[in-house]
């Protein structure tokens, strides 16, 4: 064993395996004292991110965490080791390489020896105790070019996140959602004349705080009724939606748009209760998100209860079908829970306004048994 690996090994038997904030400055001084022994440590930073992986982690997900427990120097060394592991990991898909393109690029200078060693061991230790999650693999079909339609739906719902008047947005919204329909139910007929279908795949999205709550059963609703089902990971702040790839697609957008557009009303709706004279509060916030989540479902639940042609519906069950059991088999056990802290009259009735303004009916929805 060299010098330097033996440095490696002694500062992380100090740090790793013990919690203490003494097993931290044993390490920390170990490394500090031995500038020769920074590139086994950053080689072992690049072993831990790979053994990430093959417990079903991927960079959003790790990051998301990072960025929630440490801080944003540990995100910052993350993204280096992340972006360090990428030339020796396999291709693993569209959305992987869109998480790897949104890492952290910036460069700080790096702190005094100590400081920096103590950052690393703060991140190896976290990274040491990641648990396996539900492995994702991206369907073939993810890594093909984005369709036409795709594109006209990511600019339909920019443009309706961007405009500050309420009726543009909803017509946007709307034409948006009619593209949806008819994308979900053409790439339904393509698999079904195609030698061998398609199977469903898995993604994750992102659902961190505040009100995380409201922000789970909105994307909840959104994956019900784009044919889709949704898994919300409490502690890792993420939600773990099944369905086939072009359903996945409209998903993401859809949630994404539909955050960015309550956002922008609880804005609107929190300077018109100022106005009158009455201050807002976290409760008013919880509640209107709540409520705009709620209504969108109340509505998409309309939606999905629209007739389909009838030389579909065959094709459709059978969808439900394998989309049901891609999630029994990755989520044999989950449990329900209740909204909590909805207590603002006020930010409730805005909030279902706000919903109503949204104009998402128009989208048809696959589990119409579940």
């Amino acid at each position: 064993m060299s010098s330097t690996t033996s440095t490696v090994e002694r500062a992380f038997a100090a740090a790793l395996y013990d919690d203490s904030d003494t097993g931290l400055d044993t390490g920390a001084s170990l490394l500090a004292a031995d500038p020769g022994a920074d590139t086994e440590l950053a080689r072992r930073g690049r072993e831990f991110v790979a053994a990430a992986w093959r417990r079903g982690w991927q960079p959003a997900d790790v990051v998301r965490l990072v960025r929630r427990e440490l801080d944003a120097v540990h995100v910052r060394l993350l993204a280096e080791a992340i972006r360090a592991q990428a030339p020796d990991d396999r291709s693993r898909g569209r959305r992987w390489a869109a998480q790897l393109a949104e890492l952290d690029a910036g460069q700080e200078p790096r702190a005094d020896r100590f400081s920096y060693a103590t950052a690393v061991l703060e991140l190896y230790r976290l990274l040491l105790r990641l648990p396996a999650l539900e492995p994702l693999e991206e369907p073939v079909a993810s890594r093909a070019p984005e369709s036409r339609m795709l594109t006209r739906i990511r600019a339909l719902l920019a443009k309706a996140e961007a405009t500050g008047f309420p009726e543009e947005a909803e017509a946007l919204t709307a034409k948006a959602q009619e593209l949806m329909a008819r994308h979900s139910v053409d790439d339904a007929l393509l698999a079904a004349g195609a030698p061998a279908g398609d199977a469903p795949g898995a993604c994750r999205i992102g659902v961190e705080p505040p009100y995380e709550q409201a922000k789970a059963v909105l994307l909840n609703a959104v994956a019900d009724a784009n044919h889709c089902r949704a898994v919300w990971n409490e502690p890792f702040g993420f939600a773990t939606v099944v369905g086939f790839e072009a359903d996945l697609e409209v998903v993401e957008l859809l949630h994404a748009s539909l955050l960015v557009q309550s956002e922008h009303a609880m804005t609107t709706a929190e300077a018109a209760q100022r106005a009158g004279g009455r201050k807002r509060t976290k409760t008013f916030r919880q509640s209107f998100l709540a409520a705009y989540a709620h209504r969108v479902g109340d509505r998409l639940a309309v939606a999905a209860r629209t007739q389909v042609p009838g030389d579909l519906l065959p094709v459709l069950a059978t969808r439900e079908v394998a989309v049901t059991d891609r999630l029994d088999r990755m989520f044999p056990e989950t449990t329900t829970t209740r909204l909590r802290g909805v207590t603002d009259e006020a930010g409730w009735t805005e909030g279902a306004r706000a919903a109503d303004r949204a104009q998402v009916r128009s989208r048809r929805r696959l589990d119409q048994g579940s």
